[in-house]
């Protein structure tokens, strides 16, 4: 972690701080701070960045289909995996509204960009619409939050190993069973997730997802199984390691704070999160690891959100974070140091038995 920009924290693990309690500043000093040209999102750029993903997906797929190489198929299911978890960005633009002022077309295009890489589009949004309301609150944020250490000292090996180091591959569980200790589905109109005003679109979204898997199935069927590894599997495969790679890194570090009842607020846990550099993939994936400014606003479209990074961080000042470590070494740092937090206290910070 960088000094110069994250804040480092001397208060000894799961005690409160005064220095905390109250942030210097609000989230009206925070949004007065941002030009207002950040907030508006423009039609044409919005769809222009889908238009590209799509095309380049395009592409890819008829290279692939013209060389017929096994010499070229890995370096296919990097390349497209890659870009359907770019197009995975613009529909969780189009979730946040930030894509267009209309929602009819965010939600046109956000089907068209999570329908065909398995994500029901209107489950995950309102889901992922519980996890920034709730950001670095240890009872109610919605994914990535950390276990206790008493909890973690009751799970098995098994657990262990999956929870912590096999989580690269989670996401289509998490699609059906939620996070670990909550109930419910994001196909289910049922699920605890979702309000009775929501049953439609929920259901539309899981009607979408069926049919895209209905179309694979026959796809397989005129093809065959190869046919499907080779073109879809193996890059969907990759696309699901970016997706749970980036969302895990966006509130896993062991410098961060998280917030039990009583002490978190929304801006405190907005800020729970971590500025990263993808280095050349960061304007394939739409900047979005460029994180604390979009938990803050999420109505700001993905390419407003470095100015308003920008913006922000002298009022942040100690409490924006952000790291310039490679993302391998952060990964490592977190796989070692991040597996539960204390019992007890109201700001806690991620920590381990390892050294």
């Amino acid at each position: 972690m960088t000094s110069s920009t994250v804040r480092i924290d001397n208060t000894p693990h799961g005690e409160s701080s005064e220095e905390i309690t109250k942030l210097p500043f609000t989230l009206g000093d925070v949004k007065a701070a941002i030009p207002a040209e950040c907030f508006q999102p423009q039609v044409w750029k919005s769809l222009l960045f889908f238009f590209r993903d799509i095309a380049i997906i395009a592409g890819l797929y008829a290279l692939a289909h013209y060389l017929d190489s096994w010499l070229f198929f890995p370096i296919f299911w990097v390349m497209q995996g890659t870009m359907f978890w770019a197009l995975f960005v613009v529909g969780h633009d189009c979730g946040h509204q930030s894509f267009s002022r209309h929602k009819w077309l965010n939600d046109l295009v956000g089907h068209l960009s999570h329908t065909p890489i398995l994500v029901p589009y209107h489950g995950w949004r309102i889901s992922h619409r519980t996890h920034h309301k709730n950001t670095g609150s240890l009872e109610n944020d919605e994914s990535w939050y950390p276990i206790s250490e008493r909890a973690y000292n009751q799970m098995d090996i098994v657990e262990k190993v999956g929870r912590h180091y096999l989580f690269l591959l989670a996401y289509p569980v998490y699609l059906f069973k939620r996070s670990p200790g909550k109930t419910g589905s994001h196909f289910s109109p049922k699920s605890p997730l979702f309000k009775p005003s929501e049953k439609w679109d929920v259901i539309t979204s899981t009607v979408l997802w069926t049919a895209m898997v209905g179309l694979l199935a026959f796809l397989t069927y005129e093809w065959g199984f190869m046919w499907l590894i080779k073109y879809y599997a193996a890059p969907y495969i990759v696309f699901v390691i970016w997706l749970d790679l980036v969302t895990f890194l966006h509130h896993t570090e062991p410098g961060i704070p998280w917030y039990r009842e009583g002490e978190w607020t929304f801006l405190k846990g907005a800020l729970s999160s971590v500025d990263r550099d993808y280095g050349f993939i960061n304007h394939i994936h739409h900047d979005i690891g460029t994180h604390v400014a979009h938990h803050i606003f999420l109505n700001i479209p993905h390419y407003n959100l470095k100015k308003a990074t920008e913006a922000i961080k002298p009022l942040l000042g100690e409490y924006y974070h952000k790291t310039d470590e490679s993302i391998l070494t952060s990964l490592w740092n977190s796989f070692r140091k991040c597996h539960f937090v204390p019992d007890e206290g109201k700001r806690v910070y991620y920590t381990s038995y390892m050294k």
